[in-house]
């Protein structure tokens, strides 16, 4: 019997760990898309100044705490000039000593623009 669960227990300790491990991975990848939403709302904005998504991305990350962190500072893609997009990446908390991944999320808006009125 002791033998059995010398030899059961660390499988069942490892399963374990493994599910906390995806538990932290899905709420990185959650944190990484609600960043990058947060900043895509920032620099949409008609008349928002350069880095404002960028900036704000940043902060969000940073109240998290330390089960998410930024893996790269977050930038600003695309080309389009009707399209704000945004990338994030960030590192979560790792259990174990070969875990390490970073997770990238992208969202992307309509820039706000003043159109005037059509006069008939």
């Amino acid at each position: 019997m002791t033998l059995s669960l010398a030899i059961v227990f660390p499988a069942v300790l490892f399963v374990i760990l493994l599910v906390v491990q995806a538990g932290l991975w899905w709420y990185a990848e959650q944190a990484a898309l609600a960043a990058a939403r947060e900043g895509v709302e920032a620099g949409r904005i008609n008349g928002a100044p350069t880095g404002a998504g960028e900036e704000r991305a940043t902060e969000f990350v940073e109240r998290l705490g330390d089960v998410v962190e930024l893996g790269a500072p977050p930038r600003q893609t695309g080309s389009d000039p009707d399209l704000y997009q945004l990338s994030v990446t960030v590192e979560p908390l790792t259990l174990f000593p070969f875990a390490d991944l970073a997770i990238t999320k992208t969202a992307t808006a309509p820039r706000e623009k003043f159109v005037p009125p059509v006069v008939p």
